[in-house]
């Protein structure tokens, strides 16, 4: 039995670095001490507990986290400081010996982190408490809002693909997923408590069903029936499971978003081979093909790695010219970032620093090409957006079903509301489009 005495006028400050998967359970262990009495520490005050979810994608990835850890211990001195997450999973006693850190929870461990708060003064060293990640059995559900409007609703974990670069099956553990009828419930409860956007999140959302013998397109057919959801959106999933029979559903759907986010990670099918990727470029081109034959207006955000282990100049070069033949909305450039204990590491040739970052950068000039491409392409057009808290500068923004940032004045009114403009041009900064109500724009063009 917890001691709740311990917690009694405790506040707490929670810290999440990475994916929105990190996210949702950041939430869930908010929620969890919620229950305890323990309150959310407010701006300007100090924590007496300090939560801390890392991410371990890249070398970065792991330095932005210990600097993210000192930090937190300096302007919560004397707090508990728990750390948890893919970091923590991968490099425990590295983690454990960072100043201030008094708890380390494994994958498994983290969203029981109760269990473990049984005494929550500091200690002389941190203690670790981590299964390795072959005993990673565990699927916690986890569902979080963020400050805008979306909810984050987590329907899968871990990954059995082992690509030759990525730890995330060894910080994650086994792929697995909770049943088809705990996400209907969770929607349900999101709806009820007025959400109106879910984003489908996970390692590798497409492999659901690993656990329970359900299916990825089982699961968005059932989520498509939950009254009072607006829209869905599918977050990252793998070329080779986001099925013709998906891409169907989607496009004839009541709530799912014309919006996908395809990992394609190299345009040049030798690399891929060298990733161990589970598809070539020809599979990757049909799914592009397919989405738009069914859904001209359709987002596709697609992500790539650059500089990885084998990738030469020339197989770089095809990977350029495959990408810039896409018809896709957004890049998302990634610098390849050795990890230990990879297979990657096998391979013998090495890209330096200054071609990766000569690549990274062709990239994300051709991102910027194709995504102001794909804004222009729908100046004039109307559009449902569902408007969003965030107020800057006397503006609100939100987003269109196929993920168009729009902007226009203040008006609480709107907030979490679906509403149909019209589309105009680019806002001064060029980060959004601007937009009139289409029966203001009728009236002007009478």
């Amino acid at each position: 039995m917890i001691d709740q005495s311990i917690f009694n006028n405790k506040k707490a400050a929670y810290y999440t670095l990475g994916c929105k998967l990190n996210f949702a359970e950041t939430s869930t262990i908010g929620k969890v001490l919620a229950e305890q009495g323990v309150r959310k520490v407010r701006a300007g005050e100090k924590a007496d507990i300090c939560v801390v979810n890392t991410c371990s994608v890249t070398e970065l990835a792991d330095k932005k986290c210990r600097q993210a850890i000192r930090r937190i211990n300096k302007q919560h001195p004397g707090a508990f400081i728990v750390v948890t997450g893919c970091y923590a999973q991968l490099k425990p006693e590295e983690v454990a010996h960072i100043e201030g850190v008094d708890l380390v929870l494994g994958a498994e461990q983290k969203l029981e982190i109760l269990q473990y708060l049984d005494n929550i003064a500091k200690k002389e060293e941190g203690t670790i408490v981590a299964s390795q990640s072959k005993d990673i059995r565990t699927f916690s559900p986890s569902c979080s809002a963020d400050d805008r409007t979306r909810h984050f609703l987590k329907v899968q974990d871990g990954c059995d693909y082992y690509c030759s670069y990525c730890t995330i099956p060894f910080a994650r553990g086994r792929s697995r997923n909770g049943t088809i009828a705990s996400m209907i419930e969770q929607a349900k409860e999101v709806a009820s408590k007025g959400g109106k956007e879910i984003v489908l999140t996970g390692v590798n959302i497409g492999d659901f069903g690993k656990s329970t013998g359900e299916t990825f397109i089982s699961l968005i057919q059932a989520l498509d029936e939950v009254e009072g959801i607006t829209r869905y959106r599918i977050s990252s999933i793998e070329p080779n499971l986001i099925t013709d029979e998906v891409i169907d559903f989607v496009a004839s759907s009541k709530r799912f978003a014309p919006h996908f986010h395809i990992p394609l990670q190299s345009g040049s099918d030798a690399v891929l081979k060298l990733m161990r990727r589970r598809y070539d470029t020809a599979l990757f081109r049909h799914k592009i093909e397919k989405i738009k034959k069914l859904m001209p207006h359709a987002f596709i955000g697609v992500d790539v790695i650059v500089g990885t282990r084998g990738e030469t100049d020339e197989y770089f070069e095809e990977a350029r010219t495959f990408i810039e033949s896409l018809d896709i909305s957004q890049l998302h450039v990634f610098s390849y970032s050795e990890r230990p204990g990879t297979q990657a590491l096998k391979i013998e040739y090495v890209v330096d620093p200054k071609t990766k970052h000569t690549r990274s950068q062709k990239l994300l000039d051709m991102s910027e090409s194709k995504l102001q491409a794909f804004y222009e392409s729908h100046i004039g057009n109307d559009a449902n957006v569902l408007f969003e808290h965030t107020r800057k500068e006397g503006m609100m923004h939100g987003f269109t079903e196929n993920y168009i940032k729009v902007e226009i004045p203040y008006n609480p009114f709107l907030i979490n509301k679906t509403t149909k403009v019209r589309l105009g041009d680019w806002n001064k900064n060029k980060t959004a489009l601007t937009c009139q109500f289409p029966e203001e724009t009728d009236k002007q063009n009478k």
